[in-house]
């Protein structure tokens, strides 16, 4: 048993081909270059509009918003509202109407909406915020789920950190993305003892609805077949027990 419960520490530890002692010396790895990511339709934005005058500022993040909310292990998170973008690749705002979005990062939506409002107002700041950055994190994780990302610039270790790491069954030399592009799915290997493969991988920074799944490794299977067999062995026993009683009355 104690075979089956345990794994070699060196299958445990991640980034286990970085030095102890990195001091002074040690070069650093370049990280996968960080594109924004683009928006898509039924991604939802949320706009602000601020100007000089408090009495002109436009929240735009509730008229005619749409409302989206995604559940992860702790239970129902809040909706979130916004602008949910059509499948036109639109979303329409008051005041300016109608305003494509689809294909641009939420800085250069944010410079288009601007231009716009400016007809309307005197030095306005507008904020575009992508607000259904949802990721699926499953598999051998402590707390898996689908969870919302605050930061567009996320990468494959903050979602096993707000996924709780994994467990000590979790297959740390290939764990899996499985991303969206287009209509197409594309899927990622990961191996999280070897820090190169992990930093320079194109699939390092996530992107709104990447799944990611971590397998359960050969001790996790063979203890869970170890238990069903125990579960099957302690029904028999009962059922011979009560079968026995039955006949002796």
């Amino acid at each position: 048993m104690v075979l089956l419960s345990c794994r070699a520490p060196k299958n445990i530890a991640y980034f286990r081909d970085i030095p102890d002692s990195t001091g002074n010396s040690f070069p650093g790895i370049p990280s996968q270059p960080f594109t924004d990511p683009l928006i898509k339709s039924n991604d939802i934005l949320q706009v602000s509009i601020l100007t000089l005058d408090p009495q002109q500022n436009v929240g735009l993040t509730s008229t005619n918003a749409s409302t989206y909310a995604t559940n992860s292990s702790a239970g129902a998170a809040p909706d979130i509202q916004g602008f949910m973008v059509d499948s036109k690749g639109e979303i329409e705002l008051p005041i300016i109407g109608r305003t494509r979005v689809t294909g641009l990062t939420t800085t250069q939506i944010k410079d288009s909406i601007h231009a716009k409002v400016a007809v309307y107002y005197k030095n306005p700041v507008v904020n575009v915020r992508l607000v259904n950055f949802n990721i699926t994190v499953l598999g051998e994780v402590n707390r898996p789920g689908t969870y919302v990302v605050a930061n567009e610039k996320a990468n494959l270790l903050d979602a096993i950190g707000m996924a709780g790491d994994l467990t000590i069954y979790g297959k740390r030399e290939n764990v899996m993305l499985v991303r969206d592009s287009a209509g197409t799915k594309l899927f990622g290997r990961f191996n999280l003892t070897a820090t190169d493969k992990v930093i320079k991988s194109p699939f390092y920074y996530l992107r709104q609805g990447d799944v990611i799944y971590v397998e359960p490794s050969k001790a996790k299977i063979a203890s869970t077949d170890v238990m069903r067999t125990r579960t099957y062995a302690l029904i028999a026993s009962i059922i011979t027990v009560f079968v026995v009683v039955i006949s002796k009355l």
